[in-house]
């Protein structure tokens, strides 16, 4: 069944002078009660059905809102359509982009629409065909221009170095001096289940995966939940009903998750916290499965000192302008959610969020554990006013070959990430893309540690506040869902989308944390 938009530009197309015509976007002016429709067409319209247009639009707004309709002719040439298919493919595609010029794209126009064909070298073609690089500028080209859009390759003749392929030696191990791990005093200590003589200070949470033997975290409850288990008594033959807490704790400079096991005699003092307590978990980490993870055995009351402020490292300014990726307005024509509710909570309208996820190498996303596993791509969406508005996405330059499980699982390949830029400029640019806003990812830990140690190796400090989209979920639809993971969210949500691609990943997931928080109300 086709979506509101859909159904939207069917009856808006039934008009002679709009019938090639494409939504660009809605303006929604609240106080005035008004919706702006901005309409792109390729024909020469009149009055009357500018007027027609307007009713239809009505048609689909609230009985309080009023449409208001402009309409812009635009007909690309063949320049312009070489110099947006190129540039798309440059920012959007650039391992694919190392081996094309603008010269190296034709254009052949149609009465709506226009062909187009991408002159490539044999052994090329699997960078534009397995990546459906040409359906991807076909639907950018659709939602800028009228008509259709086809794209094709043609093998040619062309000079280049081949040696490129050939040559990914091996990444020698990372020498980095240690990384800093900063602290500060607990105060207010009450016992719960623990020692009568804690530890004086806790690691920032943001630090924590490098800290060595037994330590402290120090912050507030973000997230509880008792699970019931059963454990077999090898003494007594029996089974036992025992009882486990998920937690999840926040210094404001990360969100550590852990699993606290409580002694019989303290279950229902551990049962009396809730969220926004301030505790203190000692415990040390643990490596399982190659990623570092926080292991909780005590856990009392503290708090950080009164108007803590957690201390800035200090490190490289935010660069004043993008050098290798750069940012793209971001744009969803199809989002059914164009006719929903406009309310949004004010913690979401006057924040600015960077919703991210990467695709890496492996798990190991701590340098005490060995050689760090490598960034290969990453992809943002930047939430300003409610609204998504900017996308940034880039694959990052590898060295050494993918396994064939990280081929499988993300579908990129080493041809890939050639020509792409090397990670030191992608932070750059990534820092710039977050200042001002908070960081938000689902487990969003995991990838915040690759973030703050690729960042930190070359002078920038991503010491920004997150928020998890795991623990929301968590939270708001607690019982609705046989578990937590990005894709069960999504689909509750009904969105669909590539999983294992990072910017699709970060899409999604910027959907679904707008959606949370418009479910929860306010944000912690």
């Amino acid at each position: 069944m086709a979506n509101k938009t859909e159904q939207f530009l069917e009856q808006i197309r039934e008009i002679d002078g709009l019938k090639n015509a494409i939504l660009s976007g809605i303006t929604v002016l609240k106080r005035e009660r008004i919706a702006e429709f901005f309409l792109v067409t390729d024909k020469t319209y009149t009055q009357e059905e500018e007027k027609e247009a307007c009713k239809i639009c009505e048609n689909y707004l609230p009985d309080v809102f009023l449409a208001r309709v402009k309409i812009v002719k635009r007909v690309p040439d063949k320049t312009l359509l070489k110099n947006r298919i190129y540039e798309y493919i440059r920012k959007n595609f650039p391992a694919a982009s190392a081996f094309l010029d603008e010269e190296n794209i034709e254009v052949e126009t149609l009465s709506s629409g226009a062909n187009f064909y991408v002159d490539i070298a044999a052994g090329e073609q699997t960078l534009f065909t397995s990546g459906k690089i040409l359906d991807e500028v076909s639907r950018y080209l659709s939602s800028v221009f009228c008509g259709a859009f086809y794209g094709n390759v043609r093998i040619v003749e062309k000079t280049r170095d081949e040696s490129v392929l050939d040559e990914l030696p091996e990444t020698q191990a990372d020498e980095t001096a240690p990384a800093e791990i900063r602290t500060f005093p607990i105060c207010g200590y009450d016992k719960i289940d623990g020692v009568d003589e804690p530890l004086k200070n806790a690691v920032y949470m943001a630090d924590s995966q490098n800290a060595d033997g037994t330590f402290s975290l120090c912050g507030r409850i973000v997230h509880i939940e008792e699970i019931p288990y059963v454990k077999h008594n090898e003494k007594t033959g029996e089974d036992v009903q025992k009882s486990r807490f998920s937690l999840a704790i926040t210094d404001d400079t990360l969100t550590v998750r852990t699993s606290y096991f409580p002694k019989k005699a303290t279950v229902d003092k551990v049962r009396e916290l809730k969220v926004g307590d301030r505790v203190v978990l000692t415990g040390t980490n643990e490596e399982f499965k190659g990623s570092t993870s926080f292991k909780a055995a005590k856990i009392n009351y503290g708090a950080p000192p009164e108007n803590f402020t957690p201390e800035a490292r200090k490190g490289k300014p935010v660069p004043k302008a993008y050098h290798a990726v750069f940012p793209e307005p971001y744009v969803d024509y199809t989002q059914a959610g164009l006719f929903d509710n406009l309310s949004k909570p004010d913690d979401l309208k006057k924040n600015t969020f960077v919703v991210f996820d990467l695709e890496t190498t492996g798990l190991n996303n701590n340098p005490a554990m060995g050689r760090m596993d490598k960034i290969i791509e990453i992809g943002a969406v930047k939430i300003v006013n409610g609204e998504m508005t900017e996308k940034f996405s880039s694959f990052v330059a590898c060295k050494e070959r993918l396994s064939p499980e990280i081929v499988e699982l993300t579908g990129i390949h080493d041809s890939d990430l050639i020509g792409a830029p090397p990670v030191e400029k992608v932070m750059a640019d990534f820092f710039r893309f977050t200042d001002g806003a908070f960081l938000v990812g689902h487990n969003v830990t995991f990838d915040y540690r690759f973030v703050h140690y690729y960042g930190e190796q070359y002078g920038y400090m991503f010491d920004k506040k997150q928020y998890d989209t795991l623990t929301l979920a968590q939270e708001v639809l607690r019982g609705l869902l046989p578990n937590y993971k990005l894709n069960s969210v999504a689909d509750y949500y009904g969105f669909t989308f590539n999983h294992h691609r990072a910017f699709d990943d970060a899409c999604v997931t910027a959907k679904v944390f707008i959606e949370l928080v418009k479910a929860k109300g306010k944000l912690e």
